[in-house]
């Protein structure tokens, strides 16, 4: 009996030093996973409620835990109203991440405990005239079409989690619908939509002489191997043969990039070369953060890029509710970080459909959404030169989608298609993961057959 009790306690205290040495391992040097887990998860839940205004327990638990890998199910987030700063850790001690919401600004992932650069304050943002029709004003007169009706009240085209659809046709919302706990007021997360947002940025400088599409050596680390031959083009089409990997399952390039990388265009910037330039298309947020830092890089002073998407699209565009938001070393998540409203979205759908121009005014260069519409030669005519698709990819294809369909796309399901040829815009926003195998080909498909 002493001998089995003595083996007893043996056996305890090495379990118990184990889990301490454990616990010591996690706390002083977290593995990836758990850094990349909390990172997120602090940006998500930081966003969500200080940019979305939404509850920050049910952000962490509906858009965060629900969907995404097990482990997200054991962090802790904390929010600090008073300082806008959102921690969160596994178990409450592990890994701890941070992220901190600036008045528009919205938020910044700190990574490894950093500081965000200093920005210059805000400009007051103007409201829209709610009694103007939209787009100049947020008055809407939805039509009172029984066939749009029963296409926006089906549950299976608009998908699981659907938080916004709206549709315009020939300049005038139709129609829309909200998910419960979502409104027209609610902004929401573009995810990769931001990306053609950057393309229409870069489109206002090429009008400007203050960049061009064919422009090279673009970084000065680069001037020394082939990266010097990359274009601006070819990062555009997602043909730069840099090296990186998209894959979101796991720590690789973009989550690592995203939630570990204080400087994420730097970090790109590191990847080498691993095909030819202009031969291999690689889907990339990692090209995108270049294209911020090139061209916020045109801009002498910090402060006038930190205002220039504001005043160069979405004040023009009305766009009152759009934040993009920024890396801790100041260059805009222009991949990724676009919170606007489903009807903002819409406007940028719509200002797409009419070529770059708005009220009037040419905002983008005469032809450059044409060019961002050709297929990128590298793409097997799947994406465009700009930064969007030309090809709804997944299940669900819809034979009655017009050809000349094409789209902004962004991760969990949301999407803005633009059918020039219908006069149609539709968006549809959520929180639909892959492994749902939605797609909102058969809405528009169905639209187009009823609106045509």
């Amino acid at each position: 009996m002493r001998l089995a009790g003595t083996i007893l306690k043996w056996m305890a205290a090495t379990l118990v030093g184990l889990i301490l040495g454990v616990s010591i391992w996690l706390y002083a040097t977290p593995p990836a996973l758990i850094r990349v887990g909390t990172g997120y998860s602090a940006k998500i839940v930081c966003s969500s409620h200080f940019v979305s205004g939404r509850d920050a327990g049910e952000a962490l638990a509906v858009d965060v835990q629900a969907p995404g890998h097990p482990l997200l199910g054991y962090i802790d987030v904390d929010v600090d109203a008073d300082t806008g700063m959102v921690s969160a850790s596994l178990l409450g001690l592990f890994g701890e991440n941070r992220a901190v919401y600036r008045e528009g600004a919205g938020c910044t992932s700190l990574p490894a405990g950093g500081e965000p650069s200093v920005l210059p304050a805000a400009a007051s943002v103007a409201t829209s005239n709610a009694d103007e029709s939209w787009p100049a004003g947020e008055r809407v007169d939805p039509s009172r079409d029984a066939a749009l009706t029963a296409i926006l009240d089906d549950a299976e085209l608009t998908g699981p989690g659907m938080r916004a659809v709206v549709v315009v046709k020939d300049g005038r919302i139709i129609g829309e619908r909200y998910g419960d706990g979502f409104s027209a007021d609610t902004p929401l997360l573009g995810w990769s939509m931001t990306k053609t947002v950057t393309a229409a940025i870069i489109g206002t400088l090429v009008r400007d002489g203050r960049l061009s599409v064919d422009q090279d050596e673009l970084f000065e680390d680069w001037l020394a191997d082939g990266r010097a031959e990359i274009t601006i083009a070819d990062l555009m089409a997602m043909s730069s043969g840099l090296e990186f990997n998209e894959d979101y399952g796991d720590v690789t390039d973009v989550t690592r990039m995203l939630y570990l990388e204080p400087d994420m265009a730097g970090f790109a910037a590191d990847k080498p070369l691993v095909g030819a330039v202009g031969e291999r298309f690689s889907y990339s947020s990692g090209t995108t953060l270049l294209l911020s830092r090139i061209w916020q890089n045109a801009f002498s002073a910090p402060a006038d890029a930190y205002s220039y998407p504001r005043e160069a699209i979405f004040t023009p565009l009305g766009m009152t509710s759009a934040v993009m938001e920024t890396d801790a070393a100041g260059t805009f998540t222009g991949s990724s970080y676009l919170y606007a409203t489903a009807r903002d979205w819409a406007r940028f759908g719509e200002f797409l459909r009419n070529d770059g121009v708005w009220d009037g005014r040419q905002i983008l260069p005469d032809g450059y959404v044409d060019w961002m519409r050709e297929a990128a030669p590298a793409s097997d005519g799947a994406y465009g030169r700009g930064q969007l698709w030309l090809q709804q990819t997944g299940t669900g294809n819809d034979s009655r989608v017009p050809a000349d369909t094409f789209w902004l796309r962004g991760h969990d399901g949301q999407s803005v298609a633009v059918v020039p040829s219908q006069g149609l815009v539709v968006v549809r926003m959520g929180l639909t993961p892959s492994k749902l195998a939605y797609s909102s080909q058969p809405l528009i498909g169905a639209l187009a057959e009823a609106l045509r």
